[in-house]
């Protein structure tokens, strides 16, 4: 599948996320690959759902991740996301085979499935029976699968990435990034070379 590049955002404050959307307007000139966000709820309603939506798009970004809004409550920002062509990703939990499938019905894009319970963060074992998942969500519709929450190291994106579509990783950027500060390109770009070789990218 086509790779994308995920941008992580959890702030509350307006001018922060004026910040990012700024450095996304740079970068999108270089950046050739589907760009989606990751982010809380909170800051899209805080910076207000409209105007989110509209920077999202001037920006270069394709779709939305909001892993704290449940399937349920998505018409909180579904409308929102249709009216700027902005897709909205869905997250499959390792719970229940129903709700799966009728989160899988509903996907564009692709399936956000979730290794593990819990919040998000490096593991040092992913023990969800991933391709039960994958296939469960593939029953109710043909749509990719990308794996994330915990995967750190080339081997467990090589073991996600043989029973999926794709992996996710964040965690473990965002601690290089918070461990190398100014100087975290190198060992960023570096690591992700590793991650993306172990998929057979």
């Amino acid at each position: 599948p086509e790779h994308r590049l995920m941008a992580r955002v959890s702030v509350d404050d307006a001018a922060e996320a004026d910040k990012i959307f700024d450095m996304l307007k740079r970068a999108k000139e270089k950046i050739t690959v589907p760009m989606v966000f990751l982010t809380y709820v909170n800051p899209i309603f805080t910076y207000g759902k409209e105007r989110f939506m509209k920077q999202c798009v001037e920006s270069g970004i394709d779709g939305l991740i909001v892993p704290d809004m449940p399937f349920e409550e998505r018409e909180e920002l579904l409308p929102a996301c249709k009216k700027y062509g902005m897709v909205l990703i869905y997250l499959v939990a390792p719970t229940s085979k129903e709700r799966a499938q009728a989160i899988a019905r509903e996907s564009e894009g692709f399936v956000y499935c979730v290794s593990s319970l819990g919040v998000t963060g490096v593991r040092s074992q992913i023990t969800t029976n991933i391709k039960e998942m994958v296939d469960t969500v593939k029953q109710a519709r043909q749509v990719p699968c990308a794996v994330g929450f915990g995967i750190s190291t080339p081997e467990q994106a090589r073991e996600m990435a043989a029973q999926s579509d794709g992996v996710i990783v964040g965690s473990a950027i965002v601690k290089m990034v918070a461990q190398y500060g100014s100087e975290c390109v190198e060992p960023v770009c570096s690591y992700v070379r590793q991650m993306k070789a172990a998929v057979g990218g």
